[in-house]
Parts: structure tokens; sequence; C-alpha cells
């Protein structure tokens, strides 16, 4: 008999490391990314587009908007005269954070970005939001 008898131990050792990697496969995709890069960054919006009015936004504070063409942002103000803005995606996962004042929260995980920077302040994001170019004119927060 030259086939090689196939033995208890040989079966079980055999399926616990397949089970092993059916399993570790399955935790993975569950886990997603936390590369610090969840989607790949927006095209920049179109330059001259009003995302907001600056005496909606209240100093130190942020407020959600969006670009003409669509894309989630915030629009903070750090002080009385100047304006920030960052893209709303959530660099851990993708989500879209909500202004809340000084802190710009995300509802999936819980990570917490500084309003006025884009920084971030509590993980599980690494990364802080790009920001989004804009500028103050005529009281106007405008895109570019």
């Amino acid at each position: 008999m030259t086939a090689e008898l196939h033995t208890r131990r040989n079966i079980l050792t055999t399926g616990a490391a397949v089970a092993g990697v059916a399993v570790g496969t399955v935790a993975l995709a569950a886990c997603g990314s936390d590369s610090g890069t969840a989607a790949a960054p927006a095209a920049a919006p179109a330059a001259g587009a009003t995302v907001a009015t600056l005496a909606d936004i209240p100093v130190g504070e942020s407020m959600s908007a969006k670009t003409a063409d669509g894309q989630e942002i915030v629009v903070s103000r750090p002080t009385e005269t100047t304006a920030a803005a960052f893209s709303a995606i959530c660099t851990h996962q993708g989500c879209t954070v909500k202004a809340a004042g000084a802190v710009l929260n995300c509802p999936c995980h819980g990570s917490e970005f500084d309003a006025l920077t884009g920084a971030v302040k509590k993980g599980p994001a690494t990364s802080p939001l790009p920001s989004v170019a804009v500028k103050v004119a005529d009281g106007k927060v405008v895109t570019g």
C-alpha cells in the first residue's frame, strides 16, 4: 500500500488551520482599512462658489456645508475675519463627520477632529481631515 493513511490528527490539524484562515479573513474584512486614507481625496471644488456666510458661523465654531458640486465639507471660523474648510469625510472609514461647535464628530466610530484645524483629537482616525481652499469675500465664504 503506497497511499498515505489519513490519521485523525492530520485531519483535525488541517481543518483547524483552514478554519483559522477563514476566521482571520472574515475579521480583516470586517475591520476594513485604517490606514488613515479611507477614501480617495475628492477633486478640488470649483473656485468662487459660496459655501457659507461668515455671519452664520460663530467665531471658534463650525458648520456643515456642501460645495457647488455636492462635496460634503465643514466650514469653520477661526477669527472674526477668516474661515477654514475641510472635507467632511472621516479619514478612518469614510463616514460623514458632523459639526458640533469647535469639534467635528464622526458618528460611525467616534473619531473627533478639531474644527479649526482638521487635526485628529480622538481616534480611531489617525490622519487629519483634508483642507479645502476657501477665502472670505464680502462676508461670504467662497471656494478657491
